[in-house]
């Protein structure tokens, strides 16, 4: 089964991950399963998965830590997420996109929810760079095929939303564009994801490549307006 086509479910609700896995194989994609983190990250070290259906509580390591363990390893950093819980708080739901997940649900969800948002946040991972390699914005330098990131010659980790985002305002210097924009051009027309979303990667770009995410010279805010890359 080719990677592209791999997932890895992991949560310890039985039915929960027979019910997911049922519907994602009706779909053509390889499932495997974990019952909790350590588990998750043992396969992970072993299989290329194309994404990672991921609970936030787990046993033993949880959701979040395993999130965070995968961003920073520069084997997973790009793997897709799509976080699981069981909660509906907000803080939550910024907790598991601030640690780097690509997309958020809570329970109870619909299957076909699900099956959706996996083909969308696959086929945003799956897009092709555009044709200039390099991009230099000041001290900010993007390889658009390798898909990394340096300032001032630091590399930095980022996810593959994270990414993609960057580089949209990067190749956009100066235009500043609003949270709806922002969605239509980095989430296209994907019905689940909220404009808050906007924000809460923004505030993750911020504390990777500022100097001071409170005072940010790449990532600026125009006030009631929206977002745009300034650069130095």
């Amino acid at each position: 089964m080719e990677s592209s086509k791999h997932i890895l479910v992991v949560d310890d609700e039985t039915d929960l991950v027979e019910l997911v896995s049922y519907n994602l194989k009706k779909e053509g994609y390889a499932v495997d399963t974990a019952s909790d983190g350590e588990v998750a990250l043992a396969k992970i070290r072993k299989v290329k998965y194309a994404l990672l259906v991921l609970d936030l509580l787990l046993p033993g390591l949880q959701g979040i830590e395993l999130c965070r363990i995968l961003r920073s390893d520069p084997k997973t950093v790009n793997l897709p997420i799509i976080m699981l819980t069981a909660k509906g708080e907000e803080v939550d739901k910024i907790l598991g996109l601030e640690m780097g997940a690509d997309d958020y649900m809570t329970k109870p969800f619909s299957p076909r929810e699900l099956v959706a948002r996996v083909k969308a946040v696959l086929r945003r991972s799956a897009e092709k760079p555009v044709a200039e390699k390099i991009l230099k914005q000041g001290d900010v330098e993007i390889d658009k095929e390798r898909y990394i990131v340096s300032i001032k010659g630091r590399p930095i980790k980022l996810s593959a939303t994270e990414f993609k985002l960057l580089l949209f305002l990067a190749e956009r210097k100066g235009k500043v564009f609003s949270r709806d924009q922002l969605l239509d051009a980095i989430w296209r027309d994907e019905a689940f994801v909220e404009p808050r979303t906007v924000d809460v990667h923004i505030r993750r770009l911020r504390a990777h490549i500022e100097e001071n995410a409170a005072n940010p010279g790449y990532i600026k805010t125009m006030r009631g307006i929206g977002y745009f890359f300034d650069g130095k």
